[in-house]
């Protein structure tokens, strides 16, 4: 029996990370009974290895629940858990898309947090109801009134208002779950017209297709309708649709307001895109929901098979797991380097991070990755412009008019007492200043506007440094701007390694390759003969570090005894060593040509040899 719309609420929980909220949930799926408690675990929506290991949200999860109030009703709540991390933002803003409400988790002691503003402006965007919940109040360190300020102050909601609770204890569940109902507004859709259903996520199953996510806004959409995807025209018959209760519950039909799965035998996930609307084939809806912008990815890298014959396990897995995350991209590349591979391209460090380790783990490779960078816009001399991922793919500087790099504007929150050392990391790494917010006595917020390519590396992680682990960094792309940016290249004998090959700005250029030329002398092994590590932009030589190579120690069988014997061993070495550059021992031309040197005795060429010895 269908429930009405008045007893359905549609709500998620989002937050800055490590807030609470896979625990909160944990908590609401145990006092709904959704989860029998033999099955009941920690992060129990968290289902990847991964996710549990880093402790982390990365995929967001729909849950239904049914919940008696105190008013004695007994109603059907369907509940998102959403990511917290930066780099998955994408999955809250489509989540926020499928609700009328949020649960907005603050921390009793941390407080409001740079992820938890960003957070919550995405859901005032999207006109949800927010509930504020001061989250873990049993810490000792909890400052509670603080919190309410700060909520107040920074986020301009009600902190009178504001739930008080501990997911880790259960306390506050249930005055959670009674805000739920009395605070956030029921869906409004109507189920009587031609239906329309936002997909707002996907995965692939492999016996099944795809599974489709989808909030149903107007209408009925049941088993064994002739639904069509708005956006592509594609038609297909729903072969099953239910609810995840957490596990998949098959039902009949869902009805407006209702969230849920729709299963179509959609072979590939390309012909379902994010953001689009399902409707009746036979009876389409005039216009589609408005959907979401097209995710674009911000940082790139090369990732290549450490053997060259697993190229073809590379190519199969990455279409794999692109069908369960179609958030990172990628396309074939080759390197001189490192033979053939592809160039990914990611929404974060963490993003990248993640899928690498899943396709090793998952797929068991074993992947060479290059050093992660950013999307350029380059401007001909012609007036032609194009955007390029990869330095090695750069036009000669003669043929450049000029170079744009992305920028970012970054909130940074930290105690006031750390707001020097941040100061000094942006001016480090080029940031521009737009602003300092405090927000109490003991916290502020750094406005600071930076080049992305400054931050996708090392700068997370100098703030947590910098600021001993109490800093935190939300930020937003706003457009390119032009830079005195040049090629870098690294070379190994004058040969260009196209893999290590970066776009920098010229004032970090020599560091740069100082820095990448030490690290090679010390990975690259000792040869026979001298290995030349060179910097260069163009054709300067900016920095050169040198792997000396192996020699004969022609001492070693002197162990032991007196100093002398070393030292007239030396001496020996060194009389044989001015006898041989007396005498030529080749040329560089002709193996027959006698050497240009007239006092050298022509007749002590060596046949076999290319090189005169003489020549210095």
């Amino acid at each position: 029996m269908a429930v009405p719309n008045e007893r359905i609420r549609n709500f998620c929980i989002i937050a800055h990370v490590d807030h609470g909220k896979s625990t909160l949930a944990d908590r609401i799926l145990q006092l709904t009974g959704a989860v029998d408690a033999r099955n009941l675990k920690e992060q129990t929506l968290d289902t990847m290895d991964l996710e549990r290991e880093r402790g982390i949200t990365i995929k967001a999860v729909a849950v239904r629940l049914t919940y008696k109030a105190d008013d004695g009703q007994e109603y059907a709540l369907h509940l998102i858990d959403t990511p917290g991390h930066v780099d998955f933002s994408y999955e809250v803003s489509r989540s926020l898309a499928a609700c009328e409400g949020a649960l907005l988790l603050v921390d009793a002691a941390q407080g409001v947090e740079a992820q938890t503003l960003a957070n919550a402006y995405k859901a005032i965007d999207q006109n949800l109801e927010i509930i504020p919940v001061i989250n873990k109040i049993d810490l000792p360190s909890a400052d509670i009134d603080n919190v309410r300020r700060q909520i107040e102050e920074i986020l301009g909601l009600d902190g009178a208002t504001a739930v008080l609770a501990s997911a880790k204890e259960g306390i506050g569940t249930r005055d959670v779950l009674e805000a739920v109902i009395k605070r956030i507004p029921h869906p409004k859709g109507d189920r009587q017209i031609s239906p329309r259903a936002l997909i707002f996520d996907a995965k692939y199953d492999s016996y099944r297709g795809v599974v489709v996510y989808v909030r149903v806004m107007d209408g009925r959409i049941s088993r064994g309708m002739k639904v069509q995807m708005m956006s592509n025209g594609l038609k297909y018959e729903v072969a099953e649709l239910g609810f995840f209760c957490p596990a998949i519950t098959p039902a009949d039909a869902l009805e407006a307001g209702e969230v849920g799965y729709l299963i179509c035998n959609i072979r590939s996930l390309k012909d379902t895109k994010i953001g689009d609307t399902v409707t009746d084939a036979l009876k389409p809806a005039e216009r589609p929901l408005p959907g979401y912008e097209e995710v674009q990815p911000v940082v790139f890298c090369g990732m290549y098979p450490a053997a060259a014959n697993d190229y073809q396990e590379l190519r199969d897995a990455l279409e794999r797991l692109q069908l369960n995350d179609a958030s990172f991209t990628y396309q074939a590349d080759s390197s001189d380097a490192l033979g053939l591979g592809f160039r990914l391209g990611f929404l974060g460090l963490l993003h990248m991070e993640i899928v690498q380790e899943r396709l090793e783990r998952e797929f068991d490779l074993t992947l060479v990755t290059t050093v992660p960078n950013v999307a350029y816009h380059l401007v001909r001399m012609s007036g032609e412009s194009f955007s390029i991922e990869n330095a090695s793919k750069m036009p000669p500087p003669g043929e450049i008019d000029r170079i744009e790099e992305p920028y970012i504007e970054a909130d940074i929150m930290c105690p006031t007492e750390y707001l020097s050392a941040v100061i000094d990391l942006c001016k480090k790494k080029r940031g521009i200043h737009v602003r300092v917010d405090y927000i109490d006595s003991r916290r502020c917020m750094a406005v600071y506007q930076l080049p992305l390519a400054e931050i996708v590396l090392d700068f997370y992680d100098k703030l947590k440094t910098y600021t001993r682990g109490y800093g935190s960094m939300e930020y937003r792309l706003i457009g390119f701007r032009e830079g005195d940016l040049v090629r870098l290249d690294i070379m190994l004998n004058g040969e260009i390694v196209d893999a290590l090959s970066s776009i920098v700005h010229r004032e970090r250029a020599v560091w740069v390759g100082r820095t990448l030329a030490v690290k090679l002398r010390g990975l690259i092994p000792r040869q026979q003969y001298e290995v030349a590590i060179q910097a260069a932009i163009g054709a300067k030589i900016i920095v050169r570090e040198t792997v000396k190579p192996l020699r004969k120690n022609v001492t070693a069988k002197c162990y032991g005894g007196d100093i002398t014997r070393k030292r007239k061993l030396l001496e020996k070495q060194k009389e044989g060593k001015k006898r041989m550059k007396q005498v030529c021992c080749g040329s560089t031309k002709s193996r027959n040509r006698p050497c240009r040197r007239k006092k050298r005795n022509p007749q002590t060429l060596h046949e076999r040899s290319r090189r005169c010895c003489c020549r210095r």
